[in-house]
């Protein structure tokens, strides 16, 4: 008989697996554990890393500068229009009506280019010639009216213009201020009017053409639009046309500082003693950006001054640059 404290080898055996199990186990729990501790100590590491937090710089404002701050014109009227986007850029007494001296001359020049073939036949008249003015033409020359447009617009020919009102007037079976008045409504300009297709004064006290910087600024998108080939004419030094009798007639422009002005693409001078100086042009901002700008009631000289000052202000504005 054996002794109770010795169990039998299969007793022993299987108490001896149970503790290693036992063991076993326990090492896994213990191990687990601490793969779970490590894991949590590191992981705000491997979060940072693998998803760092963007931090975005503060936006900064570009300031908006005023590029015709503090100027100061001699004209009694102006205005900067940007043809492209419909914008009044600058402008001081633009909507109010003042005569227009020879700017009346792009009415004339829309109204026979909406009326008129550009090699219609426009006859120098006696009536024509009556106008003020010398321009060197004569009684029964004929010209296209391409050329007496030229004539009219580069060299301000009062003849010229004469000439043209009175050929789309026939040709309409209007009158010339009927014409003119049509050409003004076509366009949508509420404060010009035309006695005659001039521009000159008719008395002390009456001006052969009324209007608004504003709606000169239109007139000129207009004829630029209509007729480009004369606008660009009016960027010229001079203009030489040649008439149906062989001759020829060579003219300056009246504004020689055309010449000095880039991507110029329309001018047109006017003075008369009830107007002052007028001045309207259109230059290209940038490309097929066209911008106006007119001014009105200044005086002979003042009225490149001013325009010139307006000129390089809206340079700067394009640029963004302070003035």
């Amino acid at each position: 008989m054996k002794p109770a404290q010795y169990p039998d080898l299969k007793t022993l055996i299987d108490r001896l697996d149970k503790r290693n199990k036992e063991r076993q186990a326990a090492r896994v729990i213990i191990a687990g554990s601490i793969l779970l501790g490590a894991i949590a100590l590191v992981s705000p590491f491997l979060v940072q890393k693998s998803a760092p937090v963007a931090v975005l710089p503060e936006e900064v404002a570009v300031p908006v500068v005023d590029t015709y701050q503090g100027i100061s014109l001699e004209g009694k009227a102006a205005i900067v229009y940007d043809l492209t986007t419909k914008e009044v850029l600058f402008s001081k007494n633009d909507k109010a009506q003042l005569p227009l001296a020879s700017l009346t001359k792009l009415l004339t020049a829309y109204a026979g280019a909406t009326s008129l073939d550009k090699d219609a036949s426009v006859v120098i008249t006696p009536s024509a010639l009556a106008a003020e003015g010398e321009s060197g033409l004569s009684e029964g020359e004929v010209f296209t009216f391409t050329d007496a447009a030229r004539l009219a617009l580069v060299a301000s020919s009062n003849d010229a213009a004469e000439a043209i009102a009175e050929a789309a007037a026939q040709k309409n079976a209007v009158s010339g201020r009927s014409l003119l008045a049509s050409a003004a409504a076509a366009i949508g300009l509420p404060q010009t009017y035309a006695v005659n297709g001039t521009g000159l004064d008719v008395s002390t006290t009456l001006s052969g053409g009324y209007g608004s910087a504003y709606d000169v600024a239109q007139l000129a998108g207009a004829l630029l639009s209509v007729a480009p080939e004369l606008a660009l004419a009016t960027t010229l030094p001079e203009v030489s046309v040649r008439s149906n009798t062989g001759a020829v007639h060579t003219l300056p422009n009246t504004n020689q500082d055309v010449v000095h002005v880039p991507n110029m693409l329309l001018s047109k001078t006017g003075f008369t003693d009830l107007a002052g100086g007028n001045l309207a042009i259109v230059f290209d901002s940038g490309i097929g950006h066209p911008v106006a700008i007119v001014v009105l009631g200044s005086s002979h000289e003042g009225r490149f001054n001013d325009v010139n000052e307006l000129l390089t202000r809206t340079r700067n504005h394009f640029a963004n640059l302070a003035p």
